[in-house]
Formats: structure tokens, C-alpha cells, sequence
């Protein structure tokens, strides 16, 4: 077989044109398209990272939010505890106030108890005391101890102070019209003038004495000179002994 140059040279030069013919319209778009195709991808994959990574900033940051709220909601927990424990305490201690107040509002009322029992006991004692001593003294009363207590009165007036005698004259009011001297028994006249003399020399009164009868005195005498009264007889002795009872029970 004879080799032929001319036809080995065009296939040659046809090779080389379809050589040039894929580079320029086939090689060049395809690099092109997968150029393409990788910066869409190399972008794609900077994007999802960039996704990922923020994606793990989010996980980082609720991570540390959840230690947070732990945290927050634990220390919400201690705080309401403690609010808890003092508002028990506040009221524990209220209600230890209120029982000792109610212990203490029952001891008074057991005393004051106690104390109107014996005030009453006392107060039926002295009533009792004067029943019996008037009961007894009405017995004894007699025209003689009325002298005896006569003879006191006399004998207290002549050696009263002069300023209890002074003080006595101011504290019976406007000058009276008369003094009155009462008595359980029918005074003798040297009583009568031993009386008006002792009581002009206190008062300093110069008109005469009224003298009445009264027997409910039982023995002794009352001078009454305007607001002011000198009682030295048994009724007013045992009357004083029932106010004492009753002022007794009033203390």
C-alpha cells in the first residue's frame, strides 16, 4: 500500500480544525458551565456553612439561655423559700404574741377573779362584823356610855388645834343660822351648857345650840354646824363600818 502524503495531510488539518472546532464551541462552554457549576456549589457550601455555623451560635446561645433560666428559676425558687420561711415566722411569731396576750388577758381576769372572791368574802365578813356589832352594841347602848362618849367629845373638842379648829370653821360654808346637836338620850343640862360652850368656843358662834332627840343614834351625840358634822354616836360609827365594807369592795 502506497502511503498518500496529500490525503495524510488533510486528515491531519481536518483533525486539527475539529480539534479547534471542540475547544472553541464545545471545551470553553463546558469549562465555563462547570466553572459555573463549582462557584455555585463552592458558594452553596460557604452559605451552609455559614447556616451551620450560625446554627451553632443559636445552639450555643439557648445552651447558655436554658444555664440562665436554671439559674434565674432556681434562684426564683430560693427567694420564694425564703419569703416563705419569713412570712411563717412573721405569722408564727404573731400567733405566740396573740397566745401570750390571751394567757396573759386569762391570768388578769383569773386574778381579778380571785380578787372579787376575796373582796366579796371581805365585804360579807365586814357587813357581818357590823350586824354583829350592831346587833351587840344596841344591846349595850345605854344612857351611861352616851355620857361617856359625851364626855369625849368634850374632851377632843377643848384639845382640837387651833388650826384644825381653823380649818374646820372654813370648811362648813356660809356662817350657819343655828347648830344642832342630836343625841340618842335626854342631855343633862350641865351637858347642854358644857356643849354650848365648847362649841361657841370652837365655831365662835354666839346664838344657843338646837339640842333634838334622836333615838336611831342608839348613844352619843351629832353636831351638825351648817355643811359640816361631828359624829360621835353608834349609829354613824356602825354606818362608817358598812361604807368601809362597801369601799372596800369598790377599791
Amino acid at each position: 500500500m502506497e502511503l498518500n502524503w496529500s490525503t495524510f495531510f488533510l486528515e491531519i488539518l481536518n483533525f486539527l480544525v475539529l480539534v479547534w472546532i471542540l475547544k472553541r464551541f464545545l471545551y470553553k462552554p463546558v469549562l465555563g458551565v462547570i466553572a459555573r457549576r463549582r462557584a455555585g456549589i463552592d458558594k452553596q457550601l460557604t452559605e451552609a456553612r455559614a447556616l451551620h455555623e450560625d446554627a451553632e451560635a443559636l445552639v450555643t446561645r439557648y445552651q447558655a439561655r436554658l444555664g440562665d433560666w436554671e439559674q434565674e428559676r432556681q434562684h426564683a425558687r430560693d427567694q420564694l423559700a425564703s419569703e416563705m420561711e419569713a412570712e411563717r415566722a412573721r405569722k408564727l411569731a404573731a400567733l405566740q404574741s396573740e397566745l401570750a396576750q390571751e394567757r396573759e388577758k386569762a391570768a388578769a381576769a383569773e386574778a381579778q377573779r380571785l380578787t372579787d372572791i376575796r373582796y366579796k368574802a371581805e365585804e360579807t365578813a365586814l357587813l357581818q362584823a357590823a350586824r354583829f356589832a350592831s346587833r351587840l352594841l344596841s344591846q349595850v347602848a345605854s344612857a351611861e356610855l352616851e355620857q361617856r362618849l359625851v364626855a369625849r367629845v368634850l374632851e377632843d373638842l377643848s384639845q382640837l388645834p387651833e388650826e384644825r379648829a381653823s380649818a374646820l370653821r372654813n370648811s362648813w360654808g356660809p356662817t350657819p343660822a343655828t347648830v344642832v346637836v342630836s343625841s340618842a338620850h335626854p342631855l343633862a343640862d350641865a351637858q347642854r351648857q358644857q356643849l354650848q360652850e365648847a362649841i361657841s368656843a370652837l365655831t365662835g358662834l354666839a346664838g344657843p345650840a338646837r339640842f333634838e332627840q334622836q333615838p336611831e343614834l342608839l348613844a352619843g351625840v351629832r353636831i351638825t354646824v351648817g355643811a359640816w358634822v361631828l359624829s360621835a354616836n353608834l349609829r354613824d360609827e356602825l354606818g362608817s363600818l358598812a361604807e368601809f365594807a362597801h369601799a372596800s369592795r369598790s377599791d
